[in-house]
């Protein structure tokens, strides 16, 4: 959802996230490239509106700019992105940013996270992202002792669900133009098994998840894997900066693996693709992720119709 913002609140966000980004000096190519990118896609501002008309900034100024409420909120998220650009970890940024939320009297997963960051404790920030994830996707608290990678997999053995695999190998039969078409295609083209076979993923994870790929017309590369969780956090509420944006930038941006079943790779954070996915994620209507989304009331319908009635774009469109 978009949370509505003057012009003179948006430039306030902007020239924050620019701060965050310069880190200290001029801001690089990324960060330039970033804060356009989020001032056309997010903020809708003319693209004539660049880095030179932006106001003076700093925690205080930003604080006084924004007032209270939800906006302030969305402002740290976004400036918490602004701290993750490079592939290498910057304190410097990630101190800035929590200088920041400190004087917007933000206090969120997010900033737990990232405060571990800048005190040498990635591992400690890696299991807390770990576990606001694994509650995002469960709609439940996940505790620590809690095995991840058997929720994951959870079809292995006496796991197996022939009957459930059965019915997703059964959308091979829907018109080629149909969203369960594409589905099955999907995990063909990918060499995915389908949920109840064993090595699959569970199917209350990669459903909605593979989904979005789909439907968003974003690729299984790292590149694409960032999109699909900027996109999800940007339509599921529910910690869309600590459970999605960073655990994909700590992944495919700083190479860094979250789990057993988990990738990695490096450099992979494209900051322009980055700001028009959660725009597309923040103007869905519906939430691929809430428990009451059932995959099987769409599978019949359309692949364009469902873009064009979620996406409100043509289906042909560039996704990237």
């Amino acid at each position: 959802m978009r949370i509505a913002s003057s012009r003179a609140e948006a430039l306030a966000i902007l020239a924050a996230m620019a701060d965050v980004g310069a880190g200290g000096g001029e801001p690089p190519p990324a960060a330039a490239a970033a804060v356009a990118a989020a001032g056309h896609w997010i903020f809708q501002l003319p693209e004539h509106e660049g880095l030179n008309q932006l106001p003076a900034t700093g925690p205080a100024q930003l604080a006084a700019a924004l007032g209270t409420g939800a906006l302030r909120q969305e402002a740290i998220r976004f400036l918490t992105v602004m701290a993750f650009l490079g592939d290498q970890l910057d304190p410097a940024r990630i101190s800035r940013v929590l200088a920041y939320a400190a004087a917007l009297d933000i206090r969120s997963s997010s900033i737990e996270e990232i405060a571990a960051v800048a005190r040498g404790q990635l591992q400690e920030a890696v299991a807390h992202m770990v576990r606001d994830n694994m509650s995002s996707l469960t709609g439940s608290p996940w505790p620590p002792e809690q095995d991840v990678a058997a929720w994951l997999l959870p079809y292995g053995g006496e796991g197996a669900d022939q009957q459930l695999a059965a019915r997703y190998r059964a959308l091979a039969s829907l018109p080629s133009d149909r969203l369960g078409r594409a589905f099955h295609d999907h995990f063909q083209r990918n060499g995915y098994a389908m949920p109840g076979e064993p090595g699959a993923l569970n199917e209350r994870f990669t459903t909605p998840h593979d989904t979005c790929h789909v439907l968003a017309g974003y690729d299984t590369t790292p590149h694409g894997e960032i999109l699909v969780s900027t996109f999800t956090a940007a339509m599921h509420p529910v910690h869309p900066i600590s459970g999605h944006v960073l655990p994909a930038i700590i992944s495919w941006q700083l190479g860094i693996p979250l789990n057993a079943v988990a990738r990695s790779a490096r450099g992979e954070l494209d900051p322009v693709a980055f700001w028009r996915a959660w725009a597309r994620g923040e103007a869905m209507p519906i939430d691929l992720f809430a428990p009451g989304w059932d995959f099987w009331e769409w599978v019949d319908r359309p692949l364009a119709q469902l873009r064009t009635a979620w996406l409100g774009e043509p289906s042909h469109q560039s996704s990237s």
